[in-house]
């Protein structure tokens, strides 16, 4: 696909026009799918907001659908009727579109824009790079916040994974998420089994069993969430003591919000988020969809993205233009899950594990969950 280059005099930027459409048209509407919250807001103010400023003519919709994004899409492939312009997504879930063919294949040196010194988009975002049909925008990770308020008296306040599942110590509830990714893992390294040993352990039938049997020791006070937006509020109205959800959750918590919430990045799950942009769209709209797709990676609006929410850039060159909180004024660069305070003990998520497991694993929890 060849794309063309335009110079935008207004901004001296020079944006990709995508896919031309056969009447040399792109189309004036893009609906977008996001997941809400701070994270969708970060996205409207860094990428759409300057973008329609620069193309006035040009209406987007978003759509908060981009945990169900996999099977939506699959309805719609079934259907023949592609709503969707540009989906953000988890790495794992943009790799099984790709492999079902319902995502486009990527070329970063053409469809992506070079960095500001003229290094190539491949090399900027480097192994950032997991899948063919994946553009990633943020690292992120997502950890643990607890009420700082309900630490018992005469007690650290929680910094190690395993406390999480030590209700003597550190009473209360408990919220994760209601799927088995990251929980199992943690329920394993909580269980012995050693980190680089986890994916091997997970793979078979008895390692599944492993990690469902020590959720087991905390199921009776767990709370379930679906959305990044639960945890946050079942700790603000004191109905955990302790959940998981993304650190850039729990930073406007806490920041923005002033809620008494403590971080806890022990064994944080870094993962990677970005776009993907389905197969099956008009010229028009897949016109439309590269261009701003090349717009919104690029070096400057990735870094701008973290001005409003603590989630790494995805490119190498976006890192050193990491400022200040657009409102708080604070700098951002040591609440980034990234920051080597924060990132002493990291697990590496493995996306093509859960890419292979992902359906299997899933059904087994769900049942696990129903008992």
């Amino acid at each position: 696909m060849k794309l063309t280059k335009t110079l935008l005099a207004s901004t001296a930027l020079t944006v990709a026009a995508g896919a031309v459409a056969a009447d040399g048209h792109m189309a004036n509407d893009m609906t977008l799918v996001s997941w809400g919250g701070a994270y969708q807001q970060s996205q409207i103010n860094a990428y759409t907001d300057p973008y329609t400023e620069m193309n006035p003519g040009v209406t987007v919709t978003w759509d908060e659908s981009s945990a169900e994004a996999v099977a939506k899409l699959r309805a719609m492939n079934e259907a023949g009727n592609i709503t969707w312009d540009v989906v953000d997504v988890v790495a794992a879930d943009a790799l099984r579109l790709c492999d079902e063919g319902l995502a486009m294949e990527i070329d970063p040196d053409e469809h992506l824009a070079p960095a500001p010194d003229g290094t190539s988009a491949e090399d900027d975002f480097g192994d950032l790079l997991v899948g063919d049909c994946f553009i990633p925008q943020i690292v992120y990770s997502t950890t643990f916040g607890y009420r700082t308020d309900m630490v018992p008296e005469g007690v650290e306040a929680p910094n190690d994974i395993c406390d999480v599942f030590d209700l003597e110590t550190y009473p209360g509830m408990r919220s994760l998420e209601k799927r088995p990714i990251n929980n199992v893992e943690w329920a394993l390294l909580c269980d012995g089994v050693a980190k680089e040993d986890v994916y091997d352990v997970l793979s078979t039938e008895e390692g599944q069993e492993q990690a469902l049997a020590k959720l087991d020791t905390i199921k009776d006070s767990v709370i379930w969430w679906s959305a990044g937006a639960d945890t946050p509020q079942l700790l603000a109205d004191g109905e955990v003591f302790i959940g998981s959800t993304y650190n850039g959750r729990l930073f406007s918590a806490i920041e923005e919000q002033g809620q008494p919430i403590g971080m806890m990045w022990d064994a944080q799950v870094f993962d990677l988020d970005g776009w993907i942009i389905p197969e099956g769209l008009s010229d028009e709209r897949l016109a439309r969809a590269m261009d701003f797709i090349y717009f919104a990676t690029d070096t400057q609006r990735l870094a701008d993205q973290a001005k409003w929410i603590s989630y790494g850039p995805a490119r190498a060159s976006s890192a050193p233009l990491v400022g200040d909180h657009a409102d708080l004024g604070i700098a951002m660069a040591p609440h980034m899950p990234t920051d080597p305070n924060n990132s002493k003990n990291t697990f590496l998520y493995n996306y093509e594990f859960w890419a292979d497991y992902r359906d299997d694993i899933d059904a087994k929890f769900q049942s696990w969950l129903a008992q």
